[in-house]
This record gives C-alpha cells, sequence and structure tokens, in this order.
C-alpha cells in the first residue's frame, strides 16, 4: 500500500501543481520546479500517509483491546504493541514519501529535459499510471483494461483540474 499510494498521490500531485505549464502555459518546467513540486509531494504526502496510518494501527489496537475485553483502555498503546505501531507507521510513511517524491520528480525531470515537448511529462504521467493500474490488476486479480482505463482517467480528469487551475 505504501508504495502504490506514493507513486499515484505523486504522478497526481505533480499533475495538479504542474498542469498549467505543461499545456499550453506560457512558462517553462525547470529542474528547480520539478525538484520543488516533488519536494512538495513528498511532503504532504508523508504528512497524510502518517497521520492516516498510525491512528489506523492504533485503531486496531483499541479493537484488539475491546475484543479482549480489558476494562481499561490504553493498555496496548502504552505497551511495546504501541511502540511497534509507532515504527511501522514510520517505516511505512518513508516508504510512502520517498516514492510520493520519484511519482512526481520523474515525469517532471521529462518535461523540464525535453523543454520543446512539454506534453512529454504528461505522456510519462499517464503512461506510469496506465503502468501501475495494470501491475495492480495482476496483483489483485482484477481486469487489466478496468484498472488501466481508471488510474488514466483519474489522471486525465486531475490534469484538467489542474490546466483549469493554473497553480504553476
Amino acid at each position: 500500500m505504501p508504495v502504490v499510494l506514493g507513486l499515484s498521490d505523486g504522478i497526481l500531485t505533480a499533475l495538479t501543481l504542474s498542469a498549467g505549464s505543461l499545456v499550453g502555459g506560457s512558462q517553462n518546467l525547470t529542474l528547480s520546479l520539478a525538484g520543488r513540486i516533488a519536494v512538495a509531494s513528498l511532503v504532504s504526502g508523508a504528512f497524510v500517509f502518517f497521520v492516516s496510518s498510525y491512528s489506523r494501527l492504533r485503531g486496531e489496537l483499541i479493537h484488539a483491546e475491546t475484543q479482549l475485553n480489558l476494562t481499561s483502555h490504553g493498555q496496548f498503546a502504552s505497551s511495546r504493541l504501541g511502540q511497534a505501531v509507532l515504527r511501522e507507521a514510520l517505516g511505512s510513511t518513508v516508504l510512502s514519501s520517498g516514492f510520493s517524491f520519484f511519482g512526481a520528480l520523474i515525469p517532471l525531470l521529462t518535461g523540464a529535459l525535453v523543454e520543446t515537448f512539454r506534453w512529454m511529462a504528461v505522456s510519462v504521467s499517464l503512461i506510469s499510471l496506465a503502468i501501475l493500474g495494470l501491475v495492480l490488476a495482476r496483483i489483485v486479480h482484477g481486469r487489466y483494461w478496468l484498472w488501466c482505463a481508471g488510474l488514466v482517467g483519474g489522471g486525465i480528469i486531475v490534469l484538467l483540474i489542474g490546466v483549469r487551475l493554473r497553480i504553476v
């Protein structure tokens, strides 16, 4: 989950923030801008992933306490289990945010390095989403075309929103 969430978050963040300059904008995508957008994706992705992951894991500890009919709540959270939950949340956050960074950076670097064809960054983003959809379909035994179309369709919607917002 951290890998899939990180990659998809990075790609979609890059599309949202840079779509204005990638699709008909007057500002060129630079290496510096690509790096800043990738760092923004890393930071926001890390925060969101850590909060959701840690709260989910802590919730599982509380659920286990309830199932075991423990009279006082928070015993598991204050034990070594609580420390293990924190370590697991931090480890998966590092993994997710790293993939978010590279998910945003790779398409944007393509757009920055191939300035005459800025749409290459959009193409690389959509192709990356298609590949991610194919891999996910294989892992979950889903329909390849449906997963691929769903992720690429979502990428196109995010791209159109980014073009409309013209953030960069």
